[in-house]
């Protein structure tokens, strides 16, 4: 049976609220679970995350987080993965990274599990463009698809093994077929 609480939470209470697993959202002043990840996902991200720090961050360009609360916009969102341009990551009065990311990430990447709504992914990809995200993938690993989102431009659709997937500029170094990306699946 689902509960309904007594009185909607407000973004700062929610922030307030434990951690919960898997991470929970704050969007539209309602609180919704993002799924369990399961294997596909969690390959994907697994492999995606290292594989983009390898290409931005020793140059210090940008690094990749995985799963990090990102709050902005009146939301609190969890990207799978979240990308932030090595000048506007948080640090703390010790020069270290920061718990709270107060900011939209410069390239924000969702990873679609089997259960979870696309349409609500996309508006989350689509609500960091709105604050500032250079671009935001939404990969689907049952359909070996990537959407490249852009702001105030047409969404591109990647599904040819040997097509290159776009990338922020300050991760140019970074060479990626849809088919490199989806061959993690078979390793």
């Amino acid at each position: 049976m689902v509960q309904t609480p007594l009185k909607a939470l407000t973004l700062e209470e929610f922030l307030q609220q434990p951690e919960t697993k898997p991470a929970s959202e704050y969007i539209d002043g309602q609180i919704i679970q993002k799924p369990m990840p399961q294997g596909k996902h969690s390959v994907v991200q697994g492999e995606l995350v290292p594989t983009i720090n390898q290409a931005v961050k020793p140059q210090r360009l940008a690094r990749a987080f995985p799963e990090l609360r990102c709050t902005f916009g009146d939301r609190s969102t969890v990207p799978d993965i979240a990308v932030f341009v090595w000048s506007r990551i948080p640090r703390d009065e010790n020069g270290e990274v920061a718990n709270s990311f107060p900011l939209a990430p410069d390239w924000t990447i969702e990873i679609l599990s089997p259960e979870q709504s696309q349409t609500k992914v996309t508006k989350n990809i689509l609500h960091s463009l709105k604050y500032g995200t250079q671009m935001g993938w939404l990969i689907d690993p049952d359909e070996k698809t990537v959407f490249v989102y852009r702001p105030k431009q047409e969404t591109e659709v990647f599904d040819q093994p040997d097509a290159l997937l776009p990338v922020p500029s300050f991760a140019s170094e970074l060479q990626l077929t849809v088919q490199d990306l989806f061959a993690w699946l078979s390793e």
